[in-house]
């Protein structure tokens, strides 16, 4: 959100945001932010009080030309607000709400959110999402056609570095369940290079706790989060990146992670899934070993393959500078204001 919100401030557009209000300070931006706080902090109340709060504050808002749903769990009181004040209304679909894991694995809340996406997707037709995949499922289930805009890293953190240093590999993001953390520690009793974990999630007391049951505690860092820029720095002087994501659920297959971007932009080779879309980019131009199930034996054989053979690591390295320049945020902006000049015909 902060890529898309920020390209569309700078670029003319005048954009406020709207969202919880966090535990955490919330950063400056350029661009407008309204938080609303709430009485539940999470369930189904935390669901429904949101959804009546965000009603609420769209249709005592000035006018805007467009109101934007991010994910399914805000479009109905936009596709409400939008019908109730006659503007236009566009479906920001991040990831594919009703095949996360979260919901699949639980009957009950998944009939709720298929049928709320059924009921409403059809009623937006102006839309994009962050996969082709995604894209073309809801074509074939809503007769929708979005645009799809990559959440690929800005140029301006692009660059590679000589590794002056002792190696190591990097997990960078959320510490959350469904990131096979469960099979990379283990994994990592067989692999000679220490593993750097800069992040924080829903699954950090069990990642300590693992830790310690495999004897890993001088082979595993806990970095927590990081500032950005020491996030940038840290994951440019790594020797590989890992993208592990558990297979369960149309979500997680049809996924495009932030961090498989951020490892080439930062010019170094990763372990990823064999999913579509990472096997997409990877067809066109090599920046990743690609494995097909997150088991300890195979991660531990794939990341000692990245060690081990040079002629694959540099080709992959080399690789990752030229895939830069290919997949970026700037060339996903410009599609991005390409779709709201149509929308708002300025073209």
């Amino acid at each position: 959100m902060r890529r898309i919100c920020t390209s569309l401030q700078v670029n003319g557009y005048d954009v406020t945001i709207i969202g919880r209000d966090p535990t955490k300070p919330i950063p400056a931006r350029i661009y407008k932010q309204i938080r609303l706080k709430s009485w539940f902090k999470k369930g189904k109340a935390m669901y429904i009080e949101y959804n009546i709060r965000l009603l609420f504050s769209l249709l005592t808002q000035k006018k805007p030309d467009a109101f934007v749903a991010i994910d399914l769990d805000t479009i109905i009181p936009v596709y409400m607000a939008s019908r109730f004040r006659s503007v236009q209304r566009v479906y920001d679909a991040h990831e594919w709400f009703s095949e996360m894991k979260e919901v699949i694995t639980r009957p009950a809340v998944k009939r709720i959110w298929k049928w709320v996406e059924k009921t409403f997707v059809p009623r937006f037709p102006n839309g994009y999402t962050v996969s082709y995949s995604i894209a073309d499922s809801f074509k074939q289930l809503y007769v929708v056609s979005y645009p799809v805009f990559m959440n690929a890293t800005d140029l301006k953190h692009s660059g590679q570095i000589e590794h002056n240093h002792k190696p190591y590999l990097l997990y960078q993001g959320a510490v959350n369940q469904g990131r096979c953390l469960e099979w990379l520690i283990p994994a990592m009793k067989k692999v000679d290079m220490p593993l750097w974990i800069c992040g924080e999630g829903n699954f950090m007391q069990q990642t300590r706790s693992l830790i310690v049951q495999h004897n890993l505690s001088n082979k595993i860092r806990l970095l927590g989060n990081l500032p950005p820029e020491d996030l940038l720095n840290i994951t440019r002087e790594a020797y590989a990146g890992i993208n592990l994501i558990e297979p369960l659920g149309n979500n997680q297959l049809m996924s495009l992670a932030n961090k498989f971007f951020d490892y080439f932009h930062c010019g170094i080779p990763q372990l990823t899934m064999n999913f579509t879309e990472y096997r997409r980019i990877n067809d066109q131009i090599k920046v990743a070993v690609l494995i097909d199930n997150p088991d300890p034996e195979l991660i531990s054989e794939y990341l000692n393959k990245l060690i081990e053979n040079k002629v694959l690591y540099e080709e992959l390295r080399s690789n990752c500078k030229h895939a830069a320049k290919l997949f970026n945020w700037e060339v996903e902006q410009r599609k991005l204001l390409d779709f709201y000049k149509k929308l708002f015909n300025e073209v």
